[in-house]
């Protein structure tokens, strides 16, 4: 059974439809990779799916349950989308911590916030958070950042901050960790490290959606690549199907302009 069943998810601004009929489906442990030029929609995919933006259309299922109907009010309930961003945990492209915490804080902040909801906290607040700070520490140093904790953001380049993102995606245990376009930001000699940390969740089977303009990244690391153009999925199948015998042609051309643009030394 899929962890995430998204069923003719559409969405317009103003007039402007971005997306039309998002229909796709992500087993846990598996890797998606979503790759398309930018306007295509990807960004606003991930939104959506965070409740940062609301569908006008369609359906979002998480381990089976409905957490977003289109044409159910009671699950578009404002009160219930705290609670519904808890599945996904999303990484941004400008890595958005707060400067005024360091490294450590940025991650245990939002598990600290949660905790004080527990019926024990008053009880147990020193062993909770005792915890709490033991995890922090734990996921910065899987993303290699153990001598980091006490830094400020501005103390740390843009590639470590990144890690620091990520490493507080995870910290809320989520179901599906997404990324969008996690290396944009970044200078070219920044980019291996980050990635590098993204392929090692791969490789723990950390279930993940990665929108991402990294073209060999996610011909090594996907386990299905999604093409999108138009704010539709024109493609979608493993690396090896999409990347290498593509059956669109609008897929075609797509990876053809990035061979090119790659060729002259920039990005897609």
């Amino acid at each position: 059974m899929p962890i995430l069943e998204v069923k003719d998810i559409e969405k317009k601004f103003g007039t402007l439809q971005v997306l039309r009929k998002i229909d796709f489906s992500l087993e846990k442990g598996e890797t998606l990779a979503i790759i398309g030029s930018s306007g295509s929609g990807k960004t606003t995919l991930l939104r959506c799916l965070n409740f940062l933006e609301r569908p006008d259309k369609g359906r979002i299922v998480v381990n089976n349950e409905v957490i977003f109907d289109a044409m159910d009010p009671d699950t578009q309930r404002e009160s219930e989308v705290r609670k519904k961003r808890l599945h996904f945990g999303l990484v941004f492209q400008n890595f958005n911590l707060f400067p005024q915490h360091t490294v450590l804080k940025n991650v245990t902040l939002a598990m600290e916030l949660l905790a004080k909801e527990r019926p024990n906290y008053k009880q147990d607040k020193k062993a909770i958070l005792e915890e709490i700070q033991e995890k922090g520490k734990n996921l910065l140093s899987q993303v290699g950042l153990s001598d980091k904790l006490d830094c400020y953001p501005h103390m740390i380049s843009g590639g470590q901050q990144q890690r620091v993102a990520i490493a507080r995606a995870l910290a809320l245990e989520p179901d599906i960790l997404c990324f969008d376009e996690p290396t944009s930001a970044l200078d070219p000699e920044l980019t291996g490290e980050v990635l590098k940390v993204i392929r090692n969740l791969a490789e723990r089977n950390t279930t993940m959606i990665i929108v991402t303009h990294e073209m060999d990244f996610a011909r090594d690391v996907a386990d299905r690549v999604i093409f999108m153009d138009d704010g539709v999925i024109v493609e979608q199948g493993t690396p090896e199907e999409v990347f290498g015998n593509p059956r669109e042609e609008r897929t075609r051309q797509f990876l053809t302009r990035y061979k090119e643009n790659s060729g002259n030394g920039s990005q897609c």
